[in-house]
């Protein structure tokens, strides 16, 4: 397998122009904390975006044209062994973009209160959300629930010798290995308690899927 895969190319327009050209405007603190370039600066800006009319000047529409030919480097090459154990090759990448995500994210998307443990549901949180719209206390401690449930998957499909921990063997030397297998004792409740885990870990997966952004 070979993936190359580039950076998002960002927008540049009339705007961005104005603000490059306008290098030495200081940028003003808001009354929210946030800076940015003078007012005159954003009016620059839609002067070079717009006509008196409203409609888009000859620059915004050169912009436009530029964008919309500038495509993200995107490069994949599937070898035939990458599918024989399909599932081990996706999980090998799949995991440390999840860990990234969750010491990168910047924000949480809604989460069923009944996927996670029931100290996070919005209905236990110390500030409840008031309107259906708000969020509670614990809405980004669902979301953090979410992820790690589906790092531990990742991290347990992964791990060769996972169900090791399930078995115990009898290290009797007069015994000949077929002898210590057929004495080897399975801890059945715990093994199916941690694939059931295991497969909830890959349902939040597939459900959560298109939230997996910053």
């Amino acid at each position: 397998m070979k993936v190359v895969i580039g950076p998002y190319k960002n927008w540049v327009g009339p705007y961005q122009i104005a603000e490059l050209l306008c290098f030495w405007a200081k940028p003003q603190q808001d009354e929210f904390g946030f800076k940015s370039k003078p007012d005159w600066v954003h009016n620059f800006g839609t002067w070079l975006a717009e006509t008196k009319t409203g409609k888009d000047t000859t620059l915004t529409k050169l912009c436009n044209w530029i964008h919309r030919r500038r495509k993200r480097q995107e490069y994949v090459r599937i070898d035939r062994y990458d599918t024989w154990s399909m599932d081990a090759t996706l999980a090998t990448i799949v995991l440390p973009m999840l860990q990234q995500l969750k010491a990168t994210k910047h924000g949480a998307p809604h989460v069923d209160d009944f996927d996670t443990p029931q100290h996070l549901w919005s209905t236990h949180a110390q500030e409840p959300k008031v309107e259906e719209w708000d969020t509670d206390s614990n809405w980004q401690a669902r979301w953090d629930y979410v992820l790690d449930e589906m790092i531990w998957t990742f991290e347990q499909h992964l791990n060769d010798n996972e169900d090791d921990q399930f078995w115990t063997h009898d290290h009797d030397p007069t015994l000949t290995w077929q002898e210590q297998l057929g004495r080897s004792k399975l801890d059945e409740p715990a093994y199916n308690e941690h694939h059931h885990r295991k497969q909830k870990g890959f349902q939040l997966f597939g459900k959560y899927y298109q939230a997996l952004w910053d």
